[in-house]
């Protein structure tokens, strides 16, 4: 594991103190978590920003003429 030196301002120890506390977790896990979560995401965003390149309107609308042209069954109607 590496370490890492944080600072941040007194008002954000106070609550991420509390909000560990309320949690049953350490402020460290605590921390981890949130860092976690953020790359999470940013990896999701960009993973979906790849995706979404590859994609063109032409090949949408193809996929959608091989829709049959049914009514809905009458639990999905709106």
């Amino acid at each position: 594991m590496s370490m890492m030196s944080l600072r941040i301002p007194k008002s954000m120890y106070g609550d991420l103190k509390e909000i560990a506390e309320v949690e049953g977790i350490s402020m460290n896990q605590f921390v981890t978590l949130a860092i976690a979560e953020k790359i999470a995401s940013l990896n999701a965003l960009h993973y979906l920003e790849k995706r979404a390149a590859r994609g063109s309107r032409e090949k949408l609308l193809a996929v959608l003429a091989k829709a049959p042209d049914a009514e809905p069954e009458e639990y999905d109607r709106l």
